[in-house]
């Protein structure tokens, strides 16, 4: 799949610091130090008491010192991440990452003592009396029944330095030996003899089949040889995350990620089980696909395949163009943002060995925010751009919101715009679109929803059955495929080959690996289907939505999910809301299979 590697942008990141070995870096680092310090031995002071005059100027002031040491702390941590994240062999960003940590760590330990004291104090009489507080009423509440959770404070502060050598760690070994691993593909026609993992992943997006095989097969072969150290790295994150929530009373790690995440059980019991119910239907859609494909059946390699050998490329430049003119049709403010973004060099497109797989979007400082991407000319490149900058467009709208705040924008919330941006470009693709360009559109979008429905349900299983192992124990690489093996074959079914699924996949996926967030899985899906309802109503009545939506997305740290879906009629406590947006999908496959079988009989 072309690249078109060389016209490739790569980011600017000066907006924060000339250079990892800038005076400037350095002198940024000591002042988060001489900060931490200073708050350090405020949290130290922190009493309960009575809500009087003094307690409030006590919270108002520690507040806004916290709020300024949280926003400085995000930006060197975002500056040393993305340079890392581009190259992890640089031994200098990596000596900074790591200093970096240990002053996370000391920020980790104070915001343990201002839950803990918050949780001793009525905070209902503290927001009635303060402007601050008010503010930051969602953020209090929460810290409520955070306090509730809390170990002792010697006990946590030596869980927040423990994490620097124990989860954090294992994190780090997983992401440096996963972006460095490179792959024999010198036997794979027109590849060179090695690729880094990215690019060898990225040809699961090639036109011809022998070529997606010969790419899964060697990529197989290269996670088996790497299997012993990625699977010590997720017993050590895995592990840490059931000893911590055992420690703090949560009945199991899944009801820290709900709590995490603004939700409640009921609340993904109905999604995950509109979820469940619509399987069949998208089972037709990868039965559909592989009729288009000319094969009795899709084999896991042949997920992202193109249905057309003749399907579009997207040079980067038609990929930028159209970005930016389809937000356009949504607002002027979306349009201009990513005009921005792309013209002061937010965006890190090139693939490249040292460079870590998969896309993200980081807000950077101020208003900006930076994309890393691995950009493949396809229209599902085109999509993930999008994605990402439907991310930094959520930064913007936050950006009036104070650090502690946004730290709190939870990741079921924070794919609402991204998802949304997705189909503002879907839509106007369609529209006037050839039938083999539908095809190719539609077979884009249904390619993600699989993703966010069938696999995500499959990654869900896949962490559940690993934590209630992890807690005996700790478990092999081959018990780590079996499980994958089991959860792919419980939710794919007969849409793939049984015998050809991907038992790695818990190697490939960073997000296991992240030690702040247990279950990144089930926030995608909620992100979509949330969207999808969104976009609905956005349809329905353009101006009245857009008037909110801003003001939505501005709100994502200060109100639970219930409440914000609220304001545009959803309850997502309902599974029938769940299952009317499923409704936009299956109607979506009925086209789709339409097509498909309307080109077969042409031929």
């Amino acid at each position: 799949m072309e690249t078109t590697t060389t016209t490739l942008p790569r980011w600017d990141l000066t907006a924060v610091y000339p250079g990892l070995e800038s005076p400037e870096l350095e002198a940024g680092f000591q002042q988060l130090d001489a900060h931490l310090g200073a708050l350090e031995q405020q949290a130290e002071a922190l009493e309960p008491g009575t809500v009087d005059d003094a307690l409030v100027a006590l919270f108002e002031s520690f507040t806004d010192d916290a709020n300024a040491m949280a926003d400085a702390l995000f930006t060197n941590f975002a500056y040393i991440s993305c340079q890392v994240d581009v190259d992890t062999r640089n031994e200098t960003a990596q000596a900074w990452a790591s200093e970096l940590r240990q002053l996370t760590a000391r920020a980790g330990k104070i915001r343990t003592r201002y839950d803990a004291w918050l949780g001793a104090l009525d905070v209902e009489q503290l927001i009635a009396r303060s402007t601050v507080a008010a503010e930051h009423a969602y953020l209090l509440r929460q810290a409520k029944v955070a306090a509730t959770h809390l170990m002792s404070q010697p006990e946590e502060d030596l869980a927040a330095e423990l994490l620097i050598s124990g989860g954090i760690a294992w994190s780090n070994l997983s992401q440096d030996v996963s972006s460095q691993i490179t792959v024999r593909t010198g036997y794979i026609p027109g590849q060179p003899d090695e690729q880094p993992m990215s690019e060898v992943r990225n040809l699961a997006m090639s036109p011809g089949r022998e070529v997606r095989r010969a790419a899964y097969e060697a990529e197989l072969e290269a996670w088996k040889l790497w299997a012993t150290p990625m699977a010590a790295a997720l017993n050590g994150v895995k592990g840490q995350h059931v000893t911590l929530a055992s420690h703090r009373h949560w009945n199991e790690v899944l009801d820290e990620a709900l709590f995490q995440n603004h939700i409640d059980r009921q609340t993904l019991d109905a999604m995950m089980g509109a979820a469940r119910d619509a399987f069949p239907d998208l089972r037709r859609y990868l039965r559909a696909k592989a009729k288009a494909l000319g094969l009795p059946v899709l084999a896991f390699y042949d997920l992202f395949a193109p249905i057309s050998a003749s399907e579009r490329v997207w040079p980067w430049s038609d990929a930028v163009a159209f970005v930016t003119e389809q937000f356009g049709t949504f607002s002027p403010r979306m349009r201009a943002h990513a005009e921005r973004a792309f013209r002061e060099h937010w965006v890190d497109a090139e693939p490249r060995p040292g460079k870590v797989g998969g896309a993200y979007c980081t807000r950077l400082i101020g208003d900006q925010s930076r994309v890393l991407a691995n950009y493949v000319a396809a229209y599902d490149g085109v999509s993930t751009l999008a994605h990402e900058l439907g991310h930094a467009y959520h930064d913007l709208c936050e950006s009036t919101a104070t650090q502690l705040q946004r730290d709190d924008t939870p990741m079921t919330l924070a794919e609402t715009a991204s998802t949304f941006c997705e189909m503002i470009l879907r839509r106007a693709a369609l529209k006037d679109a050839s039938e083999d360009e539908q095809l190719s559109i539609l077979e884009a979008e249904l390619q993600d929803a699989t993703q966010t429905t069938i696999d995500i349900t499959s990654r869900f299983l896949f962490e559940s059955a690993v934590f209630a192992r992890r807690a005996q124990r700790e478990l092999s690489a081959d018990e780590f495929c079996a499980l994958m093996l089991d959860a792919q074959r419980q939710t794919y079914g007969d849409g793939l080959d049984q015998e050809l699924l991907h038992p790695y996949m818990w190697a490939a996926k960073s997000h296991y690996y992240w030690v702040d967030a247990p279950f990144y899985n089930f926030p995608y899906m909620f992100g979509l289907l949330f969207s999808l309802g969104l976009f609905a109503r956005y349809e329905a009545d353009p101006e009245a939505f857009r008037a909110h939506y801003d003001e939505l997305l501005a709100s994502t740290g200060k109100a639970d999910a219930a409440e914000l879906a609220a304001w545009f009629g959803i309850d997502i406590h309902a599974r029938a809301f769940w299952e009317s947006s499923l409704d936009v999908i299956r109607a979506d496959i009925d086209r789709f299979v339409a097509l498909v079988e309307k080109r077969e009989l042409s031929f």
